[in-house]
């Protein structure tokens, strides 16, 4: 076992105005299986990358350990190239039984390496990928986000092979994973760092009760602080008003004060003053105590949908369905059966190619009817009428300003942006064009769009990708709350327990 240690840690971009790391110092040891935990960005990607030396920083990072990075950077051309002849340029060091071995934990077949890269499923990719890089030796491994675009099965197998290892650092957002396989998280909260034993859901147990003393403690100290004003106020007035009382002080005409009294008031005065002191020097005291208590609480703000109320109970009804693209030779599937009910929150799950996102398409189809790409064989019927608020999987096309896209949609630009606030989006943001924004910030941007947009359903595909923790509870947290009808494709097993009223998995697939 050795150490990671970072002292001091200072960096930004070029482009940016403020640090994202500042003098910034934690340890960590190398047979750790840590978690690494943040708000969309808050830097975690930046981490991994200072770990790889990809930037100059100030401070240090001293271990001797060696970091190798997950995914491996795969071009154009490379999708074009086998599987193996890519393990020579991701992991030079590396024998091919060493890879086997991996694979097999991953329950892959080593076909896969004699294949172009391209045709590998994303969960396929991703595996091989993770073969190569547990393949090596004494190296600290680098794991971000190795989940996304995965179905359930695939991330049950990443996460159980994760689980049997150590020694990396998993960038995450789902839950599931990060309890199911860490020992450790490593947090970035918004001002500090912290490490702790444990995993997602024993830190966020500890966070909250944790955040509510603070808020507790903040509550006193305002209180304090109010009572001390209003004396230190009381005492100020008093002290003025017995300072004038002595001016002007006249002895042939005011013979009820002598002399003396003059002095009397003022020592008194003076009293009143140093009193006054004391207050504000006790105002000052409780201040400094107040600042910071609140500066890293997680606010899992309440953000609003708009949901329309349809007048039928039944929107969609699916019944002996199957699919099939027009000139391929087989089905997607056949048989399916569900329907979407007002208030349902229905999720599909299942394997990738499984036909999922084809059912969202083929609603569309049914909708429109004018783009078909599907033969729809069996009922689906959609209801006629319908006002639907649908988020794709592609972010590609999210170009230029905020606000020119806010006109391109018809979105009211204020409710928008503030509830992209209320998604942590930094304000500083807000004057970019989306081409900047990162994966996370682009799916915000649809999200936002997606609730703000009164609907009878709202169709998501795959949404959370590369959205954070944070983000997550509070669209949980608005879907409960409002219970807008929904029809989902979405992989995040802790999402699915917690927001849908029926999951379908009930494929009966016939594509190899």
């Amino acid at each position: 076992m050795a150490q990671i240690q970072v002292s001091g840690l200072t960096f930004s971009y070029d482009w940016g105005a403020d640090n994202i790391f500042d003098n910034v110092s934690f340890n960590i040891d190398t047979d750790w299986k840590l978690g690494l935990i943040g708000r969309n960005g808050k830097g975690k990607t930046t981490l991994l990358n200072l770990f790889m030396g990809k930037y100059e920083y100030s401070g240090s990072i001293n271990s001797v350990a060696k970091f190798d990075y997950f995914p491996y950077h795969v071009s154009k051309n490379d999708m074009e190239i086998e599987g193996i002849n890519l393990i020579e340029k991701w992991k030079p060091q590396v024998e091919l039984w060493q890879v086997m071995i991996q694979m097999n934990e991953l329950n892959m077949d080593a076909e896969c390496l004699y294949r172009p890269f391209k045709s590998l499923s994303f969960g396929e990719r991703t595996r091989v990928m993770l073969a190569v890089l547990f393949a090596g030796n004494n190296e600290f491994l680098l794991i971000d986000e190795p989940t996304n675009h995965l179905d359930s099965e695939a991330r049950d197998i990443v996460k159980k092979y994760l689980a049997s290892k150590k020694g990396f650092i998993l960038v995450s957002h789902d839950r599931d994973l990060l309890d199911g396989v860490c020992n450790h998280v490593l947090v970035l909260n918004r001002t500090t760092i912290e490490v702790q034993a444990g995993n997602f859901s024993s830190w966020w147990e500890n966070k909250e009760k944790t955040d509510s003393f603070k808020q507790s403690e903040n509550e006193k100290h305002l209180k304090e602080i109010s009572k001390l004003k209003t004396a230190a106020d009381r005492s100020s007035r008093w002290a003025q008003k017995s300072e004038n009382s002595k001016i002007g002080f006249d002895p042939t005409k005011e013979h009820d004060r002598s002399m003396s009294a003059r002095a009397y008031i003022g020592a008194k005065t003076k009293k009143m003053q140093s009193r006054v002191k004391a207050y504000e020097m006790r105002i000052d005291r409780e201040i400094e105590e107040k600042e910071g208590l609140l500066q890293d609480i997680e606010k899992v703000v309440d953000i609003k949908v708009m949901p329309l109320e349809f007048h039928k109970d039944i929107l969609i009804n699916a019944n002996d369905l199957s699919l099939k693209y027009i000139g391929a030779d087989k089905e997607l599937f056949s048989g399916m059966r569900f329907q979407v009910k007002k208030g349902d929150r229905i999720i599909l799950s299942g394997e990738n190619g499984c036909g999922k996102s084809s059912i969202l398409k083929a609603i569309f189809q049914k909708i429109d009817g004018t783009k078909k790409e599907l033969e729809i064989m069996g009922n689906l019927d959609v209801a006629s009428g319908l006002v639907i608020s649908y988020i794709s999987q592609d972010t590609s096309f999210l170009t230029g300003s905020l606000r020119k896209y806010c006109e391109k949609e018809g979105l009211n630009e204020s409710l928008f942006l503030a509830l992209l606030r209320q998604l942590d989006f930094e304000r500083e943001q807000f004057g970019k064009n989306m081409e900047e924004f990162s994966e996370g910030q682009k799916k915000k941007v649809l999200i936002a769009a997606s609730l703000i947009t009164p609907a009878h359903l709202y169709i998501w595909d795959e949404p959370l990708n590369y959205i954070d923790v944070f983000s997550r509870m509070q669209i949980e947290k608005l879907i409960l709350k409002y219970k807008p009808t929904m029809l989902m494709v979405e992989h995040d097993v802790t999402f699915q327990k917690k927001v849908a009223t029926q999951i379908v998995s009930n494929w009966n697939n016939n594509s190899e």
